[in-house]
């Protein structure tokens, strides 16, 4: 997928704020703005794609900045407001009344905790606002490819889960489980380093990934959604040994859809943005669940 012009702004609003994470140097802030600024004069051309930009911008504002995880205060209160709301969502899933139903509540819930993502032009979120968003996931599906993904599920041996955020993945591990009983073997993939707000191993374990997953890894790499060129021996072993690819969160569906793909990927995610939603032919702050393939 590639930029759009209100992809511009928004690069710039979220450097900004990534920046005041960072440092509260104000001669730093004016620096590291300024050699974003470059980057983006350079780079920001109809062919780029908004994610590997990002990429780009996030790692020069830790290199300039000296922090290499911006976000790491975001993605703890983003746990823990998840942790305090997963009960709510596993309450539903255990009271629906068959495998199918369970799924789909599961599944709502994964991508109604995509919202969970900060300084996106806007897209206001607040960690309270969860519960609300879990409660209208249903209603809010602007594309029901849950059926679909469901008996894909039953079919495979080997499913690929590529999380996106911190918080979010709370409620990944409950869809995690509920693949889990369909059949396959379930790889789930995080960051390896810091990424905005993405989850790594330690929200992974700190949310209880370990427990579900048949196996817990790593991208390898720091990449705003999966980047192939750019991923570890490990992760593109687990996607070329799957039969089903899950990927959560606009990051991954702006760089999936760059490539020619031999096996389905079912995106997952909440339209925080412009570009994102008219890619997908939908309006802005709507779930998604679109099989790709």
């Amino acid at each position: 997928m590639k930029v759009s012009a209100a992809c511009l702004p928004c690069m710039i609003h979220r450097a900004y704020r990534e920046v005041c994470y960072a440092t509260q140097d104000r001669d730093l802030r004016m620096e590291t703005m300024m050699e974003v600024a470059r980057l983006l004069a350079r780079e920001f051309k109809p062919e780029a794609v908004p994610a590997i930009l990002g990429t780009k911008r996030d790692r020069l504002i830790k290199a300039l900045t000296g922090n290499p995880d911006p976000y790491k205060a975001v993605k703890e209160l983003s746990n823990r407001e998840a942790l305090r709301m997963r009960p709510w969502a596993e309450e539903k899933i255990r009271s629906a009344c068959d495998p199918y139903s369970r799924f789909r509540w599961a599944c709502l819930c994964a991508i109604a905790g995509n919202a969970m993502e900060f300084d996106i032009l806007g897209h206001s979120f607040e960690p309270e606002d969860i519960g609300i968003l879990l409660a209208e996931a249903e209603k809010n599906l602007a594309i029901d490819d849950v059926r679909p993904f469901f008996e894909l599920a039953k079919a495979s041996e080997k499913v690929l889960y590529l999380t996106d955020n911190a918080g979010e993945i709370a409620f990944d591990v409950l869809l995690v489980r509920e693949l889990r009983s369909l059949g396959p073997e379930v790889v789930v993939a995080v960051k390896a380093e810091p990424c905005i707000n993405d989850a790594l191993m330690e929200d992974a374990l700190a949310v209880g990934m370990d427990d579900v997953a048949d196996e817990l890894i790593t991208t390898g790499t720091d990449t705003v959604g999966l980047v192939l060129e750019w991923a570890s021996e490990e992760c593109l072993r687990a996607y070329e040994e799957a039969d089903l690819v899950v990927a959560k969160g606009m990051g991954n569906i702006e760089t999936l859809t760059e490539y020619e793909h031999d096996k389905p990927i079912v995106f997952l995610l909440f339209t925080k943005c412009e570009t994102v939603a008219s890619h997908l032919g939908v309006e802005r702050g709507k779930c998604v669940a679109k099989l790709w393939g």
